[in-house]
């Protein structure tokens, strides 16, 4: 069941229905719309302040298409954020983001690097509170103006000294970052940051006035992260969560490229396991055939066994510790209970909002998400995103803007082509009307 409507601040609710109305999920106010998630929230939370007191997660969300990872993910990176974490979300592709080359994964990290006060990428923001913090510190404990410089220069390689054992230059390119501001050369800060960030071709005259050289590489990526880690915790982030969406993907790329990423994926989980990462909660997300296929995990047996988890019981039985979750996707009750929370988010702003509820009842709205399930070939699962936009933006929309609009009267489901998705497309041609009329 929902969540009741809590209240919202203009701003939020707008930011969700927006979102809806475009057909994506919305990147923030997950928690006005969270629905079955509560049996999760007591070990998730648990998870989070053992992160925040300096351990470290992985976990695995399993789901068919619809079933709202990418939902679940966003929802779980709000409660994270609210305890003061740092956010980033990757999604995995074969050609902008291999998860062989940890290289790159870590550079869409920092470039997607958000905290509850900096959009992306925080990078940079992240870095001169840290230095602040150094500062600071080093005032407390009696350093003069005049040896603030040195005292800095200490406390920074004393802070990374263990990070510097693994990937010296990310301190080097910090002292080299900090002394290009000192002399007010910012095109050079900006692009020794840059470098720190992942980014390849940074200009060689940059490079050689901070002291590194070359691209950061595969295995440069995880000490670069232990650093990123270091430097959030010391300027007051509680930790690091990330996601890396759509796992699945790896199912389709060639199948060199396919076992070097599962490899680096086993590799990434023994990291964390091991305890090099504190402060780090790591999630991918994936659909059951990955999991489960002869081209995805069960091809790697080290991997599988890391993330065997048991569903062979009841659902309602399924383990929220367990390094897997499974999210059991919508069944026509749960969506029609999810349709009926956003028209009442979308009432609470509205001009009218009894017309809203009056027109746009619990029976239309039951009507309405029949109508789309039907549409695509009675796919419930498969159904939330397309259902969301037409309610939003063919229903409640045109009640809002219109008096004598009547959904009933004037209003006809149409569901075309372009506009769905590829595994919204597979469902619908299971159907051969392009037009559904909603039974009222």
């Amino acid at each position: 069941m929902p969540n009741p409507v809590s209240p919202a601040s203009a701003a939020r609710r707008r930011t969700v229905i927006d979102a809806l109305r475009r057909g994506a999920v919305p990147d923030s106010g997950l928690d006005l719309l969270a629905t079955g998630l509560g049996r999760f929230e007591a070990a998730l939370d648990a998870e989070l302040d053992a992160v925040a007191s300096g351990g470290s997660v992985f976990k695995a969300v399993r789901g068919e298409y619809g079933s709202g990872k990418t939902f679940f993910t966003r929802w779980l990176g709000e409660r994270a954020k609210r305890l003061g974490f740092a956010v980033a979300e990757i999604q995995v592709s074969e050609t902008e983001t291999p998860l062989h080359k940890l290289e790159t994964v870590y550079r869409r990290l920092t470039e997607r690097l958000t905290t509850a006060s900096f959009p992306p990428s925080a990078l940079r923001p992240i870095v001169d509170a840290w230095f602040y913090a150094l500062e600071e510190d080093a005032l407390a404990a009696g350093a003069s103006e005049e040896e603030l410089t040195d005292e800095v220069e200490r406390l920074l390689t004393a802070r990374l000294a263990e990070v510097s054992r693994h990937a010296p230059s990310f301190a080097t390119a910090l002292r080299g970052y900090r002394a290009a501001l000192t002399e007010g050369d910012e095109a050079t800060a900006a692009a020794v940051l840059a470098w720190l960030g992942g980014q390849p071709h940074v200009a060689a005259a940059a490079r050689r006035s901070a002291g590194v050289r070359g691209d950061l590489d595969h295995f440069g990526a995880l000490g670069f992260l232990q650093g990123l880690l270091t430097v959030l915790r010391d300027s007051g982030h509680r930790g690091l969560f990330v996601v890396l969406d759509e796992v699945e993907t790896l199912q389709r790329v060639r199948s060199d490229a396919r076992d070097k990423a599962l490899n680096a994926l086993r590799q990434l989980i023994d990291e964390v396991h091991s305890g090099r990462f504190p402060g780090l909660y790591l999630v991918i997300t994936g659909t059951p055939a990955f999991y489960d296929g002869q081209q995805g995990v069960q091809r790697l047996a080290p991997l599988a066994q890391r993330l065997a988890t048991d569903f062979t019981t009841d659902p309602r039985f399924d383990n929220p510790r367990a390094v897997q979750l499974r999210l059991p996707g919508f069944t026509p009750e749960s969506l029609v209970s999810l349709g009926v929370t956003i028209r009442d988010l979308y009432a609470a702003g509205a001009a009218a909002p009894d017309r809203i509820r009056a027109l746009a009842d619990d029976a239309y709205v039951a009507d309405l998400a029949g109508a789309v399930g039907g549409a695509l070939g009675g796919k419930v699962g498969v159904a939330p995103r397309l259902y969301l936009k037409k309610l939003v933006g063919d229903v409640l929309d045109r009640i809002d803007q219109f008096d004598d609009f009547d959904p009933r009267q004037h209003y006809k489901l149409t569901v075309i082509n372009s506009e769905l998705t590829d595994v919204e497309r597979n469902s619908a041609a299971a159907t051969s009307a392009d037009d559904i009329e909603l039974d009222v």
